[in-house]
């Protein structure tokens, strides 16, 4: 690809606008608007859900392949005012890169892909994925890290707002990031009751303070579970009405102890200072074995151990981890904008 073609971007233009396509899921939301917003790019995110029918379709030659451009609602992509006026189309996952290939327009509107696309990776003028995705190739980018809109300005934001709030609870600050099960890892009550009773017991022996933020992903089961034992040892957690303090623990807390389950959390509580735990659950994944690695080879993390429900959560000085800023700068110097 030559590193010129889309160089219609000047200084001082409109800014870039960015049609992001993928399943309507947290994780795929957060890398895909992440890279866009740290790219500077304005954006809307549009979910799809192709069938397997309609992604063998979409394979094909994009002529074939336009009456199966549709929305998650059934709504055709390719009429769209946000296609024609978009610059760049962002497409995460395996089903958004299917309609993001068949969106390609080069020369003209280029298609970034997030993630591994299992695909023919020439379909796409850039793909910008993790180490642990084991693929390689002119247009991949690779980071150690996902996507994500943590930027050090973000946090210093967070931080500036929670930390009046947290300012009152006695340190260290112990925050839980809890995800739920998915294709490849089980968060039940087995597991809620295991991750409980750990989070009780180190704050009950180390002191200082217990707050825990649960996803939509996770069990309501569980949740009732972890609560119970939460709210025992003086703990909090978030029932989902006010402000998420998500960002705010990432900011502020001392200790960070985070499921295994999803790559773009453990991807964002690398990116603020705090030490970092991460709880391991039944289940098997190649690819966030190798991300885990990864980060615990560096340093950053730390696994606690599958079955031990007494373990200490000693914070260790921690720099912040987060290869976004070098794939954005490359990312601009490919596409010319």
């Amino acid at each position: 690809m030559a590193e010129d073609v889309y160089a219609g971007k000047v200084p001082g233009s409109n800014p870039v606008s960015a049609l992001v396509v993928g399943e309507d899921f947290a994780g795929m939301r957060s890398q895909a608007l992440g890279l866009a917003g740290r790219a500077g790019w304005e954006s809307r995110f549009q979910a799809v859900s192709p069938s397997r029918l309609a992604r063998l379709m979409l394979a094909g030659p994009q002529a074939l392949a336009r009456p199966f451009l549709r929305t998650a609602s059934g709504a055709r992509i390719a009429g769209m005012a946000d296609l024609a006026q978009a610059d760049v189309v962002i497409s995460i996952g395996g089903k958004g890169g299917a309609v993001g290939a068949a969106l390609r327009a080069p020369g003209r509107r280029p298609v970034v892909q997030v993630q591994n696309p299992r695909q023919s990776l020439d379909r796409f003028d850039l793909i910008v994925a993790c180490e642990h995705d084991e693929i390689n190739g002119p247009n991949v980018l690779l980071g150690r890290t996902a996507l994500h809109g943590l930027t050090p300005e973000v946090l210093a934001q967070a931080r500036a707002h929670w930390a009046p709030r947290f300012a009152a609870l006695p340190r260290p600050l112990i925050a839980g990031l809890v995800g739920g099960s998915n294709g490849r890892f089980t968060f039940g009550v087995p597991e809620a009751h295991r991750l409980g009773t750990l989070l009780a017991g180190a704050v009950t022996a180390q002191g200082g303070s217990l707050i825990v933020t649960p996803s939509r992903r996770t069990d309501p089961d569980a949740l009732r579970v972890l609560t119970e034992l939460v709210e025992g040892a003086g703990g909090t957690v978030w029932n989902g009405e006010g402000d998420n303090p998500y960002q705010g623990l990432v900011a502020c807390a001392d200790t960070l102890v985070v499921t295994m389950d999803s790559v773009s959390m453990v991807s964002e509580a690398v990116a603020g200072s705090a030490s970092v735990f991460v709880f391991p659950l039944p289940g098997r994944s190649r690819r966030i074995t190798r991300f885990l690695q990864g980060l615990e080879a560096a340093g950053r993390i730390r696994m606690l151990e599958p079955e031990s429900p007494a373990q200490r959560l000693t914070p260790w000085v921690a720099a912040p981890l987060d290869d976004t800023p070098e794939l954005i700068a490359e990312m601009h110097r490919r596409l010319g904008f």
